[in-house]
Order: structure tokens, then sequence, then C-alpha cells
């Protein structure tokens, strides 16, 4: 392998080993393996286009190109021209799926899903990162600036995994990097020639056959960058504190004693609207509790409790060990009825979550695990990548039912909560605020305001339940809402958060799940469709409490209603008081309500489709290869005629030879580069012509004039040298002629014929009779192998007969 191709498989091989630090970042990790053989076509074209060669610029772009086009196959196929070609479509839609990712990024807990703004994000930065290395250290020769792109890749890594990408991923990056910048010294020191001063040559390279200088630089280079490895992973050891500051508490908690860590803002609701739509209805979750009725038990994961104006976001807190008991709900008093019920519940192995759906408010938590306990918004939240895929736990639990009595004549919050959760920016558009005054003009209290805020959205205001709506994004996304009146759970609960706190009543979003839908043995099933969002408004002696302003969604709280009719779907075979089983994970059925019937709300309570996890992985491994390799031989085979013709090129028009010979020979190769440089313009070779009427002829026929023309002769005369003089003298300067006869020529063809010769060169015929005379040689040779075979079996048949005379 040449000095430059080991360099290039050293500068991938260095690419990878640096974003293996990615993979415990996203499950399933088999992106990696997608961005590997992705990369390896990226490089692969800027070892062809350094073959060729193009210039440096050009093989960048070259290489970048490809990248944008493998991305666009991958990521946004439907959106391209003929499924390919880029255009402002797939712009877009790469826009989408980053923002997407960006979101997903700090909405999931390590080992986030691979959505696919998530694998865009991985692999075109993969790419890109490669891309970056390739061009610095192989198409440039600077291999030292490609440790940049490989500390940022790294970076990255280690800053989402808060620290934790541990020291094998920093062993694998470095590693990665000592062994490019050992493959460039390698290739720099072999063309210094041979090295004085050392013992005689032994070998066939200079590395191999040389005791001295050369040889004892290598190993010293060697040994300085292990021992730089080995330094740096012993103070890596060393020094843990150096694992906190911006990285170290980028993660979701540290440590774990009751007094530490923090939860970051990773977000547990998706945005995807694919996965609103999804036709199959899969369980999650089962759980048997011994409540009489269940149409209050939304299962909550937890609060969203940031409002930057057009999202709801999930803040920075600090977590403690779960105690034996939790504290008491804040603002709950003693004048409320409560009622304390168990809940067992069981997660499917499928259902890999960060948090802990439960009832709301939790009192008591048995769970086996790492879990940690938020009590600011009164969360479980997993720890050190801790989920609930195949979990069993029990909750107990407080059924808080105020009146409404109790809730309009709910006393001031206080100044510290009222100031935290009644926050909006100043960029919020004014109709927010405006449309929250008029909907609850004349309401007497809160209490009031927040009833008639739910009613209007749920009834009264026009509003349509809508999962296809583009749910959007920025300030303006709630004004939109409102104008439009169209969209889902999301859109709802975030606009009657977000216009509560401009009417001063504090307020955040829940997000997890309706009570699901009752099964035969007595226990509950809760779906993907059983996803939901909902406000949360806080009123002082009863707690935060929840309001349900989503059409067709879920049900309304008795104390929001005058009349109170049935508490919805309970179990038609309740547990006794006390009673908590473990229920076993198994599918259950698909709902019987049609997604026609749900759009129009008529299958009550059991069946919304709201933020559902996307578990759509993209496309599988053997179709990315399949459909790489398509848009390979796609791009490829066009342009074989021109790589074909500029390879010829370069060795024609090559070196000159050291010897009368080579000089000759050269010479010939010249005229013939010439002769087909014509052809490709479209002036045929005529092999009767002697190289002085030829040369005439394409001076005539091809418009040349000065420089050009007179580079055609000389070629010419230097060919009769070599054919007819008696002592021929070479030429000098003929690739210059060549070129020169080249420019001349395309001028004069004009900008059409120009791209012809270029793209499509005529004389790329002769590949085509090269292959017919060898095969024809090949089918000689094959007929003559035949016929010596069947004359030695027929000597071998004669041989007995005359033995027998």
């Amino acid at each position: 392998m040449s000095g430059r191709g080991r360099l290039a498989l050293c500068a991938y091989g260095a690419t990878l080993l640096a974003a293996a630090a990615m993979v415990p970042l996203v499950d399933p990790s088999t992106w990696l393996l997608q961005a590997a053989f992705l990369s390896a076509l990226v490089s692969g074209a800027g070892a062809a286009a350094r073959r060729v060669p193009l210039a440096r610029p050009l093989t960048v772009a070259a290489q970048a190109v490809l990248a944008l086009l493998i991305l666009t196959l991958v990521f946004a196929r439907e959106h391209a021209v003929l499924g390919l070609v880029p255009g402002p479509d797939v712009l877009t839609r790469f826009g989408e799926l980053l923002a997407g990712g960006a979101q997903d990024v700090g909405r999931y807990a390590i080992p986030a899903p691979a959505t696919d703004g998530i694998k865009l994000m991985l692999i075109g930065g993969v790419l890109l990162i490669g891309l970056a290395v390739d061009a610095l250290a192989v198409t440039y020769r600077s291999a030292a600036p490609a440790g940049l792109p490989l500390l940022a890749l790294f970076s990255v890594a280690a800053g989402l995994s808060g620290g934790g990408a541990g020291w094998w991923s920093f062993l694998l990056a470095a590693s990665g990097y000592l062994m490019l910048l050992l493959a460039e010294g390698r290739d720099r020191l072999s063309q210094w020639g041979r090295v004085f001063g050392g013992a005689p040559p032994r070998g066939r390279d200079a590395f191999d056959r040389e005791d001295g200088t050369a040889q004892a630089q290598v190993r010293t280079g060697r040994r300085i960058g292990a021992a730089a490895l080995g330094v740096a992973l012993v103070v890596h050891w060393s020094l843990p504190a150096l694992g906190g500051g911006l990285i170290g508490q980028g993660g979701r908690g540290a440590g774990t004693g009751s007094g530490g860590g923090t939860i970051n803002a990773v977000n547990p609701v998706v945005t995807l609207q694919d996965s609103l739509n999804q036709p199959e209805n899969r369980e999650w979750l089962k759980y048997t509790t011994n409540a009489k009725a269940t149409g209050d038990m939304y299962l909550r994961i937890m609060a969203l409790d940031q409002f930057d104006g057009g999202a709801w976001k999930f803040s920075v807190r600090k977590v403690t060990d779960i105690p034996a008991e939790l504290p008491r709900p804040e603002g709950l008093g003693g004048g409320v009825g409560t009622t304390e019920i168990r809940t067992s519940i069981s997660a499917a192995g499928a259902y890999k979550q960060g948090w802990l759906p439960m009832p709301y408010p939790a009192t008591e938590v048995a769970v086996d695990g790492s879990w940690r306990f938020d009590p600011a918004r009164r969360t479980i939240v997993g720890d050190r990548g801790q989920t609930t895929g195949g979990l069993q736990y029990s909750v107990t639990s407080l059924q808080v039912k105020p009146t409404a009595k109790q809730l309009a004549e709910a006393p001031k919050a206080p100044a510290a909560l009222l100031e935290e959760y009644t926050e909006v920016p100043d960029t919020l558009p004014a109709d927010v605020r405006s449309t929250a005054l008029r909907v609850t003009r004349g309401a007497a209290n809160d209490y009031e305001r927040a009833v008639r805020l739910q009613d209007w959205f749920a009834a009264d205001g026009g509003f349509t339940y809508d999962t296809q709506v583009d749910s959007g994004g920025g300030v303006g996304a709630i004004s939109r809402f409102l104008r439009n009146k169209e969209g889902f759970c999301i859109h709802f609960s975030f606009s009657m958060a977000a216009m509560a706190r401009t009417l001063g009543i504090p307020a955040r979003v829940a997000v997890g799940f309706t009570p699901g839908t009752p099964a035969a043995d007595g226990s509950t099933s809760v779906s993907n469709q059983d996803a939901h969002a909902w406000p949360e408004l806080y009123f002082e002696g009863v707690g935060w409490t929840r309001f349900e302003p989503t059409p067709s969604r879920g049900s309304a709280p008795d104390y929001t209603r005058a009349a109170t009719p049935s508490d919805g779907p309970s179990s038609p075979a309740d547990p006794e008081a006390g009673a908590s089983q473990a229920v076993p994970v198994a599918p259950s059925r698909s709902s019987d309500c049609s997604p026609q019937e749900r759009q129009l709300g008529e299958c009550g309570a059991t069946t919304p489709q709201d933020v559902a996890v996307s578990e759509d992985q993209g496309p599988s491994l053997g179709t990315v290869l399949v459909w790489t390799g398509a848009v390979a031989a796609l791009l490829v085979i066009p342009l074989l005629p021109m790589l074909w013709r500029t390879r010829l090129r370069r060795v024609r028009l090559g070196s000159e030879g050291c010897t009368a010979e080579e000089a000759a020979a050269r010479t010939l190769l010249v005229w013939r580069e010439i002769a087909d440089t014509a052809w490709d313009h479209g002036i045929p070779p005529d092999e009767s012509l002697s190289p002085r009427k030829a040369a005439a002829r394409i001076v005539r026929l091809g418009r040349l004039e000065g420089a050009p023309a007179d580079s055609v002769h000389r070629v010419a005369h230097a060919v009769e040298q070599v054919l007819y003089a008696p002592r021929p003298v070479p030429g000098t300067g003929l690739a210059e002629d060549a070129g020169r006869v080249r420019g001349g020529l395309g001028e004069r063809a004009g900008r059409v014929a120009g791209l012809r010769a270029l793209l499509l060169p005529r004389s790329t015929v002769r590949v085509v009779w090269a292959c017919s005379e060898r095969w024809n040689a090949l089918a000689e040779r094959a007929a003559a192998i035949r016929r010596r075979l069947l004359d030695r079996a027929t000597a071998q048949l004669r041989r007995p007969l005359r033995q027998r005379g």
C-alpha cells in the first residue's frame, strides 16, 4: 500500500475510534455501522480523486457533494428530485430533522432512542468530521491539525454523557490520533531516501533496511506517543475533580448521596408527529389498583416548568435518594379530602423511559434499580442509565378531592412560587394575554378563570383535535394555534398553561398517560395511544391541580364540572382495599376503536393518540447499503469515460524518461495523446497519414493558430525524428505542447463541444477495442487449449488400439 493510501486508512480509522465514544449515548448503536460504511464511501471518493489527480479543493468538494447525496438518500429521499438530487425541500427537511434532533437530545435520558433527528446529527457529524480529517491529514498532508476535529467529536460525546464517556473511549480516540501521526511521520520519512551513517541495506524499505537513524526515529516517535498517552490516562484517573464543571454536570444526576446531584434538561415530550399517527396500539404499562374508580388515574411522568414563549421545557433541579416516605405534597392543606390508594404497575420490556409513571401525588414508592427523587416536581427519575424496561413496582398515592368552593377561596400562593411559575418572556405575543383576558372576563377568582379557560378549549371555543396539524415552534406557536384552532394535546396544554401564567395563576405542564383501558382480568392496560399532556395549576391549600383542556381526550376533573357524572372507566372487578398484585407484562389486544372514530372523538377517554414515542429506526443497514451502492454506481458510471481519459493523459504525459529508448517511447505516447485529444474534439484519426500530414490536418480542421499550431508541428517533428532519423534526438517540453494543443482545441470547439469532449471523449472507444482484442485473444487461447486437450485425449484413445494391433 502506498504512503498516502496508508495515511487515508489511518484517518478513516481515527475518525471511527473517536466516534465510538458516542456509542453509549444512543440505543441501538447500529448507527455507527451505517456511519462507518458511509464514511468509507466518502474516504474512498477522496482516494479516487487524489489518484486522478484532482486539485485539492476539487477533491474536498467532490467528497462533500458525495456526503450530501448520501445523507439525502438516507434521510430525505422522498423530498429529493428523482429521489437523489437535493433541492430546497431536502434542505428544509434537514433543518426539521436537525431541530427535532436537538430537541430530542435535550429531552431524552441516556441512552436516547435513535430517532431520525438524532441519527442525522450522529451520522452527518461523523461524515463531516471524517471529511475534515481526511482533507487535513491526507489531501493537504498535515495530520497534526486533524486532531482538532477528532477532539471536537470526542468532546461532544463527553459533554452529552456528562463527562462519563469513560477512559476506554478516550484511549480509543487518542490511539487513533497517534496512529494517524505515526502514519504521517512514516510517509514523510520514507520520502527522505536513504539515511547515511547506518548499517548496510537489509530490506526493501528504508524503515526495514536501516538500523540507523530512520528506524531509531520511528522507535523514538512511538515511545513518545505511548508515553504521552499513558500520562494522559494517569492524569485522567488521578484528578477525579476534573470530571466536574461544564462537562461533568451535564448528565442526568451526579452523585449517589442524599444531598447531591442534579438532573438536567432532558424532556420526555417528543414532537415527532409521525408517532402521533401510528395505527398500531402497543401496550406499554399494565396496572392494578384498589381505587374504586380509575377515571382520574392519570399516570404522571414529570412536569415541564420552564416557558420560553414558544415551548415548555424541563429545568435543572436537585435530586436526592428516594425517601422511605415522600414528603407531603406542596400546598396540600388538611381540610381537603384525600383517599390513599395503592397501585401495582408493570412496564413492558420495550417501554424504556427514564421517568417512573405514577399516580399523582405519590407518597411512597417501592422500586428496584437506580432511581432518584425530584422533590420540586415530585417525580422519580432514573440514574446512570436506569429505565423502566420490564420493571415492576408499586406506588402508594393520594386521590385529592377538592371542592369547587375550596379552590375558589384559595389564598394567594407564596411569593417565591408565584414569581417562578407565573414568569412569561417579554417576547410572548400580546394576543395570548388579551385572549386569556377576553375568555375569563367576569370571572371572580383564579379558579373560575381556570375553569373558563378549560371549557373554552374543550368545548366553547370551536377547537378541533387533530394530530395531523404541524406542531410548529417559536414564540408565535401559541398565537397560531389560537388563530387556527386545530391541534393535539401538546397545543392545548401548552396554550392553557401559558395563558394561565399571563393571568397570574401559577402553571406548568404535566406529561404522562390517561387512565388506560380496563381488561377482563381486573387490570388496566396503558398503550402508546394513551400518552398525553395536561396543564397543572397551583392553588394554595390544594396544591398542583390537574385540568383537562383537550377536547375528546382524557376526562375533566369533578371539581371543574357543574354536575358530577360517573368517574369514567373503572375495572370490572375492582380489587379489595389494600390489595396489590404484580401484573405480568403481556401484549394487549388492539383497541376496537378505529382511527377515524378516534379523530371524531367517539371513543371516550380510552384511546387518545398523544405524544407516542417514535420507534422508527430509519432504513435498515441492508437498505442503506443497497441504495448507497446504487447511488455510487449512478455517480461513477457516467464519469468513467472522463476518469479513464484523465488517468490515461496523466500516464502519457508523465516523466520524459531517463534513457533514449524511454524518451522515444514517451514521444510516441505524447503524439498519441494529441491525436486522441483531436479525436475527442471531433477530428477522427487517419492512420494512413504521415505525422507531418496528420499535424497539418489537425491544425486545419481544428482551426488552430499561434502557439497551439506550432506545438502540433513541433511534436510531429519529434515523432519523425524518433521514427526515421538515423540518430534520433528526442524533443523536450512535449507534455507542455500537448497541453497547449488541448487548450487551443477547447477554445475553438465552443462550450457544448468542449463539455462533450470532457465528459464523453470519443477516444474512449479504444477501451472497447482493447477489450474486444483481449476477448478475441482469450477466445483463441481457449480454443487452442481445447484443441490440445482434444488431441491429447485422441492420442490416449489410439494408444491402446495400436498396442492391440
